[in-house]
């Protein structure tokens, strides 16, 4: 009897041990909700980039005969100049800073309101009134600094660029960041977003697939993108912090008793 006693309380013991030492377990999938259908379809939101105040816009003309266009393009470098430095920076020499006011100065056509306008219908725009001088112009415009920002719960956090292209989701964006760590709350991310001067903020639920549909799966300029630790980081760091005060004081006590000690043992001496 005192056997099985004996046993059951170690078996018991074991239980509560491994209860204490497990962690809770941690949600590391995207879009559970899609698991309860074999397949299915989500409404895609609209991805069109605006063109808006301090973007910065390449723009070229071009045409069969290029001395037709060439006065609506910006001057290229001083061919007397560096040829490496001609090819480095003449792409950067084409560029239009848009102003506060939504507008750029554009050779020939001068001061243009473009905010508002996606990088397509500007290039249709200026296609339309260059064609009245120049036959079957060709004009490409793209958007030059075009970033968002991925800080928090991501295994590489900090600014990524979206080069020759004006699609980028939050998908696309943690992806780039490396992903999630597993630490990060994908029910509670932060997305900053600056609209007409103010900066907004919407609380985005990855575990959630409608938010395809919703206009904020697909980025705009400077978008923060912020993942949440869970309550294991949270924890992790309260215990880490705590430990290396409690370190900190004993350090400083033993110290302190080291002086002591040796002030004691010189005053004996003396």
């Amino acid at each position: 009897m005192k056997f099985r006693t004996i046993k059951l309380s170690v078996a018991i013991a074991a239980l509560l041990v491994t209860g204490a030492c497990s962690s809770p377990k941690t949600n590391l999938s995207y879009f559970t909700d899609m698991r309860d259908n074999i397949e299915g379809s989500v409404s895609r939101s609209d991805y069109s980039i605006r063109i808006q105040p301090d973007d910065e816009l390449f723009i070229s003309v071009t045409s069969l005969v290029p001395d037709a266009t060439a006065m609506y393009n910006l001057p290229v470098a001083n061919p007397a100049t560096n040829k490496d430095m001609i090819t480095q920076s003449s792409a950067r020499q084409q560029t239009y800073i848009v102003n506060r006011d939504g507008n750029i100065s554009f050779p020939v056509l001068g001061t243009l309101h473009v905010a508002g306008m996606t990088t397509s219908e500007l290039a249709d725009m200026l296609t339309s009134k260059i064609g009245k001088d120049v036959t079957d112009p060709t004009v490409k415009v793209s958007l030059m600094n075009f970033k968002v920002n991925v800080m928090g719960e991501v295994k590489n956090p900090g600014v990524v660029p979206v080069n020759n292209n004006e699609r980028i989701s939050i998908i696309d964006a943690i992806a780039a960041a490396g992903d999630m760590t597993e630490y990060g709350k994908r029910e509670n991310v932060l997305l900053l977003r600056e609209v007409d001067g103010k900066i907004e903020y919407h609380t985005l639920n990855l575990n959630d697939a409608s938010i395809i549909s919703s206009p904020y799966y697909y980025l705009k300029q400077n978008d923060v993108i912020i993942v949440d630790p869970n309550q294991i980081r949270k924890d992790n760091a309260r215990y880490n912090t705590q430990n290396s005060y409690r370190l900190q004081v004993i350090s400083s006590i033993i110290s302190a008793s080291s002086v002591i000690a040796s002030l004691v043992i010189a005053l004996a001496v003396k």
